[in-house]
């Protein structure tokens, strides 16, 4: 059985960098495609980034362009998303998800994870 775990978040300050990691179990990463998303309470789980099986290609969406980078180590099984700059506004309980291609879309994604909070404090 597949499973997707996500770690890394926690409180940080404005202006501070945070890693979040991905971990796949059940099944070899390479074989999946790997997106991130985020959910602030009362409003829609938004796209933030994805990755190809091999890591060659990325894709962003636009508030997260140039902010965030997402990268893979398929050895360890893990995607990461290195986030700098936070905002407040970046505040959300931030999503993995696994899936056969590079989606933009929460539920084109196989199998997904329960979330890591990420609080940015003014």
């Amino acid at each position: 059985q597949v499973q997707v775990v996500e770690s890394g978040g926690g409180l940080v300050q404005t202006g501070d960098s945070l890693r979040l990691s991905c971990a796949l179990s059940g099944h070899t990463a390479s074989e999946y495609a790997m997106g991130w998303f985020r959910q602030v309470p009362g409003k829609e789980r938004e796209f933030a980034a994805t990755i190809s099986r091999s890591g060659g290609y990325k894709y962003y969406a636009g508030p997260m362009k140039g902010r965030f980078t997402i990268s893979r180590d398929n050895a360890k099984n893990t995607v990461y998303l290195q986030m700098n700059g936070l905002q407040p506004e970046d505040t959300a309980v931030y999503y993995c998800a696994a899936g056969s291609s590079t989606y933009d879309k929460w539920d084109l994604y196989d199998y997904r994870g329960q979330g890591t909070q990420v609080t940015v404090s003014s």
